[in-house]
């Protein structure tokens, strides 16, 4: 395989077969990967650090006999430790720092036998629905470079969506796989609390709220790389059902007739776009369409409250992230970070101890009750944006309002933080396209621990309406 056409026509998984069957090598691989990444980056910003080198060495030391042999991957540059690369966390702070050790999901990761080669774009801290640090510059939406790819992994589906890789390493605590795949067009599911380890470095991200996965091309691809990764590590805090069979065994299999309930009703109070509406409504059509069961349903919870724990427990975490990385670098951590950074760090000094575990209660409090809501349900669907992709520079992490700053990313991505504080899986799947050509995802929420029907139903509406096929008007 030496034509960026031939690698172009897979996905992870159909790469790691011709590996396998010798029909090309993980050197050809990563030879067209580098070379369609220096051809699209200068238009679209989506890696920050480059990792050649280290991606050569592992090949020639020989790959493990894993899953995803040869497979060109990315990790991204927030807290996915590799031992001797950079990692900056979209950060002056850590602009220096190289890691000593593997992060347990990315040595999985390795042991999976994926080549690692460079690390996606991030927002500071990971705290912004867009990907626009100033260590960096601006990642740029491949669909329309003057708009964001989401955030915080807006990096990882610029380079997906750009056809870079077919799959990259994302995480979220808020939405941050879900924003970015919605803006990007592309698949995002955020798996169950506890699925993913955080170790060794971390028990636990934003109180549980936080979770590494992956943005990818296909269905397929989520499934492989959530098996590749799934299961705690020794001493983790959290705990997953264990499933009942691989994820990968998941996707094709038949879904049954499903009780779906639909909501466009955002937890903030904010208006929805009516395109955004839309793409939920065409992605409810669809469903009964496939002879699943439609109705108009939503949890009752505080929702008041749930955005007031939700502010509080993030400030707070990122108020210790970066003393802890001001300390480590002997540096004055106020004078190194973006204003947005500062003043979220500064609200967070406010959050007593009785304030967070309040918090933490609250979010535990509002799983109970959305699990009790889908005990008459198995998906929750919803818009996964209550806005398209938003114009660069909306999101100014340079603001010295925080309160506006606050407020505008909440009108954004209104849905996906409840998942996040539940802890239940959900998906952003692409199902609609605006007209003015912005791809806009629909948000599948599901039971605690149920992955499985989440990728079941992913793969019945990917073969019912493929996406894959639809390419960013990106000139190269």
């Amino acid at each position: 395989m030496t034509t960026f056409d031939d690698y172009d026509r897979y996905d992870a998984v159909g790469l790691a077969h011709l590996v396998r069957e010798g029909e090309t090598t993980a050197g050809e691989l990563l030879e067209t990967a580098i070379a369609r990444l220096e051809a699209v980056d200068p238009v679209i910003n989506a890696v920050s650090v480059k990792m050649y080198d280290a991606a050569q060495a592992a090949i020639e030391a020989g790959l493990p006999d894993g899953p995803l042999r040869g497979v060109p991957f990315l990790l991204k540059d927030l807290f996915a430790p590799y031992a001797g690369s950079a990692m900056t966390n979209g950060s002056r702070l850590f602009a220096d720092f190289v890691c000593d050790h593997d992060s347990e999901l990315v040595a999985r990761y390795r042991r999976a036998g994926l080549v690692i080669f460079g690390r996606t774009n991030s927002p500071e801290m990971g705290i912004a629905y867009t990907t626009e640090p100033h260590l960096h510059g601006a990642t740029r939406n491949p669909w329309d470079t003057s708009r964001t790819p989401g955030g915080s992994s807006g990096g990882a589906a610029a380079a997906v969506a750009a056809r870079i890789v077919p799959a990259a390493h994302a995480s979220d605590g808020g939405g941050s796989i879900r924003v970015p795949a919605s803006c990007c067009g592309l698949f995002g599911l955020k798996p169950t609390r506890g699925r993913r380890p955080r170790g060794p470095g971390a028990g636990e991200g934003w109180a549980g709220m936080a979770v590494g996965h992956a943005i990818t091309l296909s269905v397929r691809d989520s499934a492989a790389l959530l098996d590749a990764g799934a299961g705690p590590d020794v001493g983790d805090p959290y705990w997953a059902p264990p499933p009942a069979r691989s994820f990968a065994d998941e996707v094709g299999a038949d879904p049954g007739e499903l009780r779906i309930a639909v909501s466009a009703e955002t937890p903030t109070g904010a208006p929805v776009d009516a395109e955004c509406i839309a793409a939920m409504e065409r992605a409810a059509t669809l469903c009964a369409e496939l002879g699943h069961r439609v109705a108009e349903a939503a949890p009752t919870y505080d929702k008041e409250s749930l955005a007031d724990a939700f502010l509080k427990i993030v400030t707070a975490n990122t108020l210790n992230g970066v003393i802890e990385g001001g300390r480590e670098r002997g540096r004055d951590w106020a004078g190194e970070v973006e204003n947005m950074t500062r003043a979220m760090a500064e609200r967070g000094a406010s959050v007593s101890g009785a304030d967070y575990t309040a918090a933490v209660a609250t979010i535990h409090r509002v799983g109970r009750q959305v699990a009790r809501f889908m005990l008459d349900y198995d998906v929750l669907l919803t818009p996964c944006m209550a806005k398209p992709p938003l114009p660069l520079g909306v999101l100014d992490t340079m603001s010295d309002d925080v309160d506006a700053y606050i407020a505008e990313s909440s009108a954004f991505a209104s849905f996906p933080p409840l998942s996040n504080a539940t802890g239940a899986p959900a998906m952003s799947v692409p199902l609609y396209w605006s007209q003015t050509g912005l791809p806009i995802g629909a948000q599948f929420v599901g039971r605690f621990g149920d992955e499985a029907t989440l990728l079941r139903l992913a793969g019945q509406l990917e073969k019912a309406a493929p996406w894959a096929q639809r390419r960013p008007p990106l000139e190269v």
